[in-house]
């Protein structure tokens, strides 16, 4: 997977890891698991919302506290980073912390559990402004619009070979949250003020915002566009490649609370899809 992809998946799920991958004798647990048994030690963005922030108001803090709580846990403490270039090496790697709540499956940097949620790049538009029933990004009603995407994310692809990209307005994938306003929150700002006819965004953050604007917007998974890249990511945890019972003992956790990780995520707004594309509703 591009480091495009990954950026995008994991922070937005906004860049996110060192470039190299790293074997699995390699980090400070290649000894032996050194997972701490009394605290959940977790990686995470502190300003990165709906995934995490400093005030555990993300579902990735709520999932944490579902994992501290299942594995017998006392509490959970965290390792602050911001989700860029670095950001495995800074953290797992030097055995800062033990999980990384969310981490693109098949990404090399980390060993994956077991998928926990499933979920596409959405188109997002607002009702009776002409888009009412697009589906995809090669529909024709698209032509001339202004489409919002994010640089560098693998719907910029979609968007050239539909000749969308030479009047889409492209957002930043690099952001420093604490200070300027998320790409997926100015997105749907410009596209209230009609700035832009449309935006594409990662599924999570579509949804977390689009249910936080109260406004009339039609969020729509792109999940039947015909060519590559794929627009539909599975979403593990990360752990070390070294620590093999430790992802035997959060894969438990996921087989055995995957409805109430489905209930917290549908709560954020994330559109869940099955492995047929089909929506996950409870």
């Amino acid at each position: 997977m591009s480091r495009s992809v990954r950026s995008l998946l994991i922070a937005t799920l906004a860049a996110f890891g060192a470039s190299e991958a790293w074997s699995q004798g390699a980090g400070l647990g290649a000894a032996g698991e050194l997972v701490d048994r009394d605290v959940l030690r977790v990686c995470a963005d502190p300003s990165n919302m709906p995934f995490s922030d400093q005030n555990g108001q993300g579902f990735e803090n709520k999932l944490a506290d579902l994992v501290a709580e299942k594995t017998g846990r006392k509490s959970v403490a965290y390792t602050w980073y911001p989700m860029v270039v670095g950001f495995v090496r800074r953290t797992i790697r030097e055995n800062r912390c033990d999980i990384i709540m969310g981490f693109a499956q098949g990404d090399p940097l980390v060993q994956n559990t077991n998928a926990y949620y499933r979920s596409a790049y959405v188109l997002v538009y607002k009702k009776g402004r002409g888009l009412d029933g697009v589906e995809t990004l090669t529909d024709p009603r698209l032509a001339g619009k202004r489409l919002g995407v994010v640089q560098n994310t693998p719907p910029s692809t979609h968007l050239v070979k539909s000749g969308l990209m030479k009047t889409a307005k492209i957002y930043p994938l690099m952001i420093d949250t604490r200070i300027t306003p998320s790409a997926a929150e100015t997105m749907l700002k410009d596209m209230d003020a009609g700035t832009i006819d449309a935006g594409v965004l990662w599924g999570p953050m579509a949804g977390y915002y689009v249910k936080k604007a109260g406004a009339d917007f039609v969020m729509v998974p792109l999940i039947h566009e015909q060519s590559s890249p794929r627009l539909a990511y599975r979403i593990t945890m990360g752990v070390r490649p070294s620590d093999q019972e430790w992802k035997r003992e959060l894969n438990r956790v996921i087989r055995e609370n995957q409805n109430e990780i489905n209930k917290l995520l549908i709560d954020y707004g994330v559109p869940l899809l099955d492995e047929q594309d089909r929506p996950i509703t409870h």
